[in-house]
């Protein structure tokens, strides 16, 4: 088969926490052809989608994964699958991206699914599932925010909504003298939307991510907050360590799947606080070499094989 990855450079991608890295290395190692290439490749050319791709290999020894040869012009209606591996923000580049790729919705695979991208905000998402998110507020109003935050007992936590990797996660505290530059600051003095959620305690233990495919569950790591931060992120210094499911948080992979399938989200990254969902992580979610790590499995590989018999259904289907 032949994949498309539509994604960052690769000077951007680790060799050895990069998911979409160990994607492209199952990938190869099941004997597909894997293409590289960034959003600003594709192009859309007698009401076709196509990109400028290259071919990319992956191998044992640094830089671990190089680009082949030069870029073809692949009609992209012609490929197995897209990957669609660009990381947040979801910008105005992002959103052209998965307009362009509407126009290969007919035949190839496309994980995750544009229109999918485009109606999940990472942030927002959560709240279709009100009943396992924490006390939450979406507002430009700061006089509100400061009103909510005294209704949460002093403390919450606020955040953008274009954010990524714990970017602009704050804790807002109302005794705090910061507290109303921190609102000021992040709506912009009352122009831009942010969100403003329930401080939970657990966070001191983790943060845990949970990685679901096709609304089935692959697995979970915990990331750890460092000392001196309350950020659990492995972007700005979370460690991770072995977790399993509760039962009650085994209850929210199965309250959110449907939802999941029926947009097309198919790999997704949730993140989880004392039980309680905070994000849904739909881009490109990460974790998946750490969770191979720890399970001595190969979930990347579970992914790619997933991804041969759906292409090959929709293939027939076509």
């Amino acid at each position: 088969m032949r994949f498309v990855f539509v994604m960052d450079p690769l000077s951007r991608v680790t060799h050895d926490k990069d998911t979409s890295f160990a994607f492209i290395r199952a990938a190869q190692a099941r004997g597909h052809e894997s293409f590289h290439c960034l959003p600003r490749d594709l192009s859309i050319e007698g009401g076709e989608a196509h990109a400028s791709a290259s071919p990319v290999l992956i191998g044992d020894a640094p830089p671990f994964i190089s680009l082949a040869a030069g870029p073809e012009r692949l009609r992209l209606a012609d490929v197995d699958a897209i990957f669609i591996r660009k990381d947040p923000p979801f910008d105005r580049s992002y959103l052209y991206a998965t307009l362009i790729l509407e126009r290969a919705r007919r035949c190839p695979l496309i994980v995750n699914d544009p229109r999918g991208l485009r109606d999940a905000n990472e942030k927002l998402y959560a709240l279709n599932f009100p009943e396992w998110t924490p006390r939450t507020l979406v507002t430009a109003d700061r006089e509100q925010i400061h009103a909510f935050v005294r209704a949460l007992g002093g403390t919450a936590v606020i955040k953008p909504l274009d954010g990524a990797g714990g970017l602009g996660v704050l804790q807002i505290n109302e005794r705090d003298k910061n507290a109303r530059a921190i609102a000021d600051m992040m709506t912009n003095e009352g122009h831009r939307l942010a969100m403003v959620q329930e401080y939970l305690p657990a966070v001191v233990h983790g943060d845990k991510r949970v990685l679901l495919l096709d609304g089935e569950l692959l697995g979970a790591i915990l990331r750890v907050p460092r000392d001196d931060d309350h950020r659990s992120n492995i972007h700005v210094g979370g460690r991770v360590v072995s977790t399993e499911l509760s039962p009650r948080e085994l209850d929210l992979v199965r309250a959110v799947a449907p939802r999941l399938r029926a947009d097309g989200l198919f790999f997704v990254g949730l993140d989880v606080i004392g039980e309680r969902l905070t994000e849904v992580n739909v881009t490109s979610p990460t974790g998946i070499q750490e969770l191979g790590r720890f399970t001595g499995a190969d979930p990347a590989a579970r992914v790619i094989a997933w991804a041969e018999e759906r292409a090959r259904g929709q293939a027939a289907r076509a």
